[in-house]
């Protein structure tokens, strides 16, 4: 049976990887299903020190080696968005963007995401001066003042990350302190630029455009405070007030706390059979990287049972494929720097690819003498020696640098990047040719429909930073509908290049998009949902 295995895992955080390694190494056939980019939440985080055997690193380094492991272990992986779940019969079916797939049982490590405070301005202001990730928005406050919102673990440490671009970071907790580890609070005290206001909370941002007035209160004194910042300046509010569990594909389904949560048992089951949950979406004190690798190893413990025993029940039994290097060997050493852009192991990766695209593409770069230009050139350059699906060719567009994808009769294909597609946005770009060239990335009929109707012309504008992980969803979705709608096309900015857009629209948060250079949107977005943002155009 076509798309079987023995469990599917919906969420590829530290919870979902953990899971899928454990199952994978022990022979069972696993798949994991992410919406986004994998390794979840943590991927915001540019500095975790209290993961055990791990002195420092990034979320995205740590997540990364988690994914590759679980790989090298047999687990495969899918990006699609999860729609909805059958959990009737001996095989459950996980319904997604890009198909059905069969399983014995579904593990959900979906996580949560950033709740908001509900504090006036605060939906109005997002984008202009609220934000939501300091590894994506911190920068563009730098030498401005910085409020935190909250006094948690994440209020605590992104502050102290803020301090490197804020010239003073201002944490307005509502309790009489913070609430996570003292060692984690004490980095916070001690630092010199930060200042803490307890029993406060925030009643109100205004401004025109961007945010010239904060309003908080003191709630044991009820002292009103008013800030506003220096004349022709703005601020920024960086909300970290927990988080929201991802559990709308479980409502009415599973049960959930009060709050949305999962209840599960010790191990990790639901009420439902063959459902199990684990990390940031189940009942929990701590919700942390530790916490959820121990909710998806015991989570994969009992999910091999349960596939044993309806393995044995069914006499269905899915292909486990054993991946073609023998898990145990040694992990291939980086290779020195030999001024090439690309390692070994990523030229392969893009290698396959492009063996599975149709169409030949044609890199267009417009270039003028700085060195971004010439980095870009090389970027193209490596790229198009490792396939004959791919030549480079000089443009005059005038946002230079830019790389636009044409077809190899020359015609656009509405795809463009202006800055060098690295960072977060280099798994974009290469997803973007295989788009361009087809056959392109499933998408499930009823947004197919959408996009192709679109009848008008579309010209998108994105705005990213190349250390947001909360771009390249949107990125991927624009991209997506101009390689199949000739009205659409998809222009990528890297903003620390394009300083004059960033001032034209008023920009204080990536992702950005602008829609025929006049309707201004914040926040990342589905294909889904954007195509129907379009299809109101």
């Amino acid at each position: 049976m076509k798309n079987l295995y023995d469990v599917v895992v919906v969420g590829g955080g530290p919870a979902g990887l953990t899971a899928a390694l454990y199952l994978a190494r022990a022979r069972y056939s696993v798949l994991v299903v992410e919406k986004e980019k994998f390794g979840g939440q943590i991927t915001i985080t540019s500095e975790v020190v209290n993961y055990p055997g791990v002195m420092q690193g990034s979320g995205v380094e740590i997540t990364e080696k988690m994914r590759r492991q679980a790989e090298n272990f047999g687990a495969e992986f899918l990006l699609a968005e999860v729609t909805g779940l059958d959990m009737q019969g001996d095989l459950k079916t996980v319904h997604t963007s890009k198909g059905d797939i069969k399983a014995f049982g579904v593990l959900l490590a979906t996580g949560a995401h950033p709740r908001k405070v509900g504090f006036k301005g605060e939906d109005e202001f997002k984008g202009r001066g609220v934000a939501y990730c300091a590894t994506c928005d911190g920068e563009f406050f730098t030498g401005m003042d910085i409020f935190v919102v909250g006094g948690g673990f994440a209020a605590a440490e992104e502050a102290v990350f803020l301090t490197r671009y804020a010239r003073q970071v201002t944490i307005l907790i509502r309790s009489d302190d913070f609430t996570c580890a003292a060692a984690t609070a004490d980095l916070a005290r001690k630092n010199p630029k930060i200042k803490i206001c307890t029993n406060t909370v925030v009643e109100a941002v205004e401004g025109e455009g961007s945010l010239n007035l904060l309003r908080y209160r003191n709630l044991k004194t009820g002292e009103v405070t008013e800030y506003r910042p220096p004349e022709w300046q703005t601020f920024g509010v960086f909300v970290f007030a927990g988080y929201t569990p991802a559990t709308e594909l479980v409502k009415g389904l599973a049960e959930l706390d009060s709050y949305g949560y999962i209840v599960t048992d010790a191990n990790q089951k639901t009420n439902i059979e063959g459902l199990y949950a684990a990390g940031d979406v189940c009942i929990k004190n701590l919700r942390q990287v530790v916490t959820a690798v121990s909710d998806g190893a015991r989570a994969a413990t009992e999910l091999e049972k349960y596939a044993c025993m309806m393995q044995a029940k069914t006499g269905i039994k899915p292909e486990f494929k054993l991946p073609e290097r023998a898990v145990g060997q040694a992990e291939e050493k980086p290779q020195q720097d030999s001024g090439e852009i690309f390692t070994g192991a990523i030229k392969k990766q893009l290698q396959t690819v492009f063996a599975k695209m149709q169409s030949p593409l044609v890199l267009e770069l417009s270039l003028d003498d700085r060195n971004i230009s010439q980095e870009l050139k090389y970027y193209a350059d490596e790229m198009a020696s490792l396939t004959d699906k791919l030549t480079v060719t000089t443009g005059t567009n005038d946002e230079k640098p830019c790389v636009r994808v044409l077809r190899s009769d020359g015609s656009y294909t509405g795809i463009a990047f202006h800055g060098v597609p690295g960072g977060h946005e280099f798994n974009s770009f290469v997803i973007a040719l295989y788009n361009a060239a087809g056959p392109g990335q499933a998408v499930d009929e009823d947004t197919l429909a959408k996009i192709r109707s679109l009848n008008k012309k579309l010209n998108l504008k994105i705005l990213v930073s190349l250390s947001c992980t909360m771009c390249p969803e949107l990125v991927m979705a624009a991209q997506r509908i101009a390689a199949e709608n000739e009205h659409v096309t998809a222009e990528v900015y890297d903003i620390n290049h394009f300083e004059n857009l960033k001032t034209k629209y008023n920009i204080m948060s990536v992702p950005c998009m602008v829609i025929n250079d006049t309707d201004v949107i914040f926040g990342k977005k589905s294909i889904a949902e954007l195509a129907g943002i379009l299809a109101q155009k």
